[in-house]
């Protein structure tokens, strides 16, 4: 496939501190040009963020969040992932084949980017899949990190078992309203993969008081647009969604099934979070194990690490951090009233964090997690929770009788 320049860089055009760098050919592909952004006052030791996916963009989705960063006094650097966005294709305009998508390949990118700038060390800080990115960085160029911030810290391939004990409990076994609706939708024939993407997806971005209300409904009335909202958010089917420069997943995707165990086979047991992926598994490479035994490498950090966790997570939950913070010398665990990824839903508590973490007053977060919480809540994400509760207030109101399953 071959991509012409058009639309996506000329939205990228004039976006402040965008840079790029030739990155050489090797056995798994060819020359391509690295984009990447600095923004901020410059100071020796710049934070590097690297955002979920994989496939998520760095250049275009958080031009925002460097604005904000810059107002702060913060010194960013954001690397467009390799086959993602402004670093898709090649020199010749193709895109970048599969087999170039490592995660030792994108930690190299970062370092090669810190070489650029001049940078000999850099605190790092990572979001969900960008959590591994920067731990395996940790393990692979030790002598380059000032400090790592996990967000929503993903570490293992083994994790599977983790996030199914958190989803069960919640909506399968416990004696609550709300898991006995899960259940009597799951028993009612409900899709069962888009059942369990759509209640994740609604706990994580408003808590009960979100996913209740949307459960009552969908039992009175199948077909609300709250759900389908949500469905469309949070589900995969047989095709890949892509948003240029924003969500690219169909190619850097092959490092979560090849690397991260994306692929995971079901367990057979209801509400499966190994189901979410499993339309698209045949379209990537099967899991050939991990780049790195990241929990014997965090034992030997030395530097500070500061783990943020929301209590809502039923991606990577809080019992990960838990266990990687018990495991680092020098780690700080904060936990927010959040969901999954506070780069995405909660920008503001992250950049506070990575404000005390570059400036040495990484300990006394946890005790201002109640401060991190009452920072304003901005971006997209922040507005679903509130978009969703009048869609079902409205669905209630209009309503005929209902047609309860």
């Amino acid at each position: 496939m071959t991509r012409r320049p058009g639309l996506l860089s000329a939205m990228a055009a004039g976006t402040p501190g965008l840079r790029r760098i030739r990155r050489p050919a090797d056995d798994a592909g060819p020359t391509f040009d690295l984009a990447y952004v600095r923004t901020g006052p410059r100071t020796a030791r710049p934070t590097v963020v690297v955002p979920g996916g994989p496939g998520l963009g760095s250049v275009l989705p958080y031009r925002g969040l460097r604005r904000r960063a810059a107002r702060l006094g913060l010194d960013l650097i954001m690397v467009e992932h390799r086959g993602v966005g402004l670093s898709r294709t090649d020199t010749a305009g193709r895109d970048l084949p599969v087999d170039a998508m490592r995660i030792s390949a994108v930690a190299g990118d970062i370092a090669a980017v810190l070489d650029r700038e001049a940078v000999d060390s850099a605190f790092l800080a990572g979001s969900s899949y960008g959590s591994y990115v920067v731990s395996f960085f940790g393990a692979r160029y030790p002598e380059r990190v000032a400090g790592i911030l996990l967000d929503s810290a993903l570490q293992s391939s083994t994790d599977i078992g983790v996030e199914r004990q958190a989803v069960r409990s919640l909506f399968w076994d416990a004696d609550t309203q709300i898991a006995a609706d899960v259940r009597h939708l799951y028993a009612g024939g409900v899709d069962r993969r888009r059942l369990l993407d759509v209640i994740r997806a609604a706990h994580e971005l408003g808590g009960p008081q979100l996913l209740g209300p949307l459960l009552r409904q969908r039992l009175r009335r199948p077909g609300g647009a709250a759900w389908r909202i949500l469905e469309a958010y949070a589900t995969r089917d047989g095709s890949i969604a892509t948003l240029p420069g924003i969500y690219e997943f169909d190619i850097a995707g092959a490092i979560g099934f090849r690397e991260l165990g994306y692929g995971a086979p079901p367990d057979g047991l209801p509400l499966d979070p190994a189901l979410t992926y499993a339309p698209i598994a045949h379209r990537f490479p099967a899991f050939e194990g991990e780049p790195a035994e990241l929990g014997e490498a965090t034992s030997r950090f030395t530097w500070p690490m500061v783990l943020l966790s929301g209590d809502r997570d039923l991606r990577t939950p809080p019992s990960i951090a838990e266990r990687v913070a018990s495991i680092a010398p020098d780690a700080t665990l904060t936990r927010l009233e959040n969901g999954h990824s506070a780069l995405d839903t909660h920008p503001a508590a992250l950049l506070s964090a990575i404000a005390h973490l570059t400036t040495g007053r990484h300990e006394s977060l946890p005790g201002r997690a109640g401060d991190l919480n009452s920072l304003p809540r901005r971006g997209a994400s922040a507005r679903v929770p509130g978009l969703l509760a009048l869609l079902l207030r409205a669905e209630r109101m209009l309503g005929g009788p209902p047609t309860r399953q």
